[in-house]
């Protein structure tokens, strides 16, 4: 099968993050608005074209202090970066359905090649006939390699925010007419 568009249903989708505080537990978060371009068979991703624009004055993790705080210069500045992008340049069948999607992500105006485990979930028509197809994608990142240093020492060692960033996405998306 050729490829084909397909949008994002955001009421069906999400991308979340979770970050290790206080060296003890883990703080997680989303982003609330994004939009992607998805070129693909869902049945073979080799030949996919993907793309994801986040809006990073979206981030939610419950607190709206934190919030704003992620937005300031201190981490994602979103005066002047207010998008994080991920465009694929490499998609490696892996197994089955599951695919290392590798793109390069850029953050904080750094882009670094960064790859996820995508694993296509299934696709189908939904009662009002539209063709849909869902994915799940996992993946980590350092957050000091986009420039986000921002940290704290603790009095009995280690800092308060984690380098390492783990990515959760969930998509479902319609077959675009």
């Amino acid at each position: 099968m050729a490829n084909t568009k397909w949008a994002v249903d955001a009421s069906h989708s999400s991308i979340d993050f979770s970050v290790k505080h206080m060296m003890i537990a883990k703080v997680k978060g989303s982003f609330e608005n994004f939009e992607a371009i998805i070129e693909a068979d869902p049945a073979d991703l080799t030949t996919a074209n993907i793309e994801f624009r986040i809006d990073l004055t979206s981030i939610n993790t419950k607190n709206e202090d934190r919030d704003n705080h992620l937005r300031s210069a201190d981490f994602f500045d979103v005066e002047n970066h207010p998008s994080m992008t991920f465009k694929s340049t490499s998609i490696v069948k892996t197994d089955d359905g599951e695919y290392d999607v590798t793109g390069d992500l850029t953050i904080r105006g750094t882009t670094k090649p960064e790859t996820f485990q995508v694993v296509f979930e299934g696709a189908g028509k939904d009662p009002w006939g539209n063709e849909k197809a869902g994915f799940s994608a996992t993946g980590s990142l350092n957050r000091s390699d986009y420039g986000l240093v921002w940290n704290a020492a603790l009095e009995t060692g280690g800092v308060l925010v984690g380098d390492q960033v783990k990515i959760s996405i969930e998509i479902e998306a319609a077959k675009a007419e």
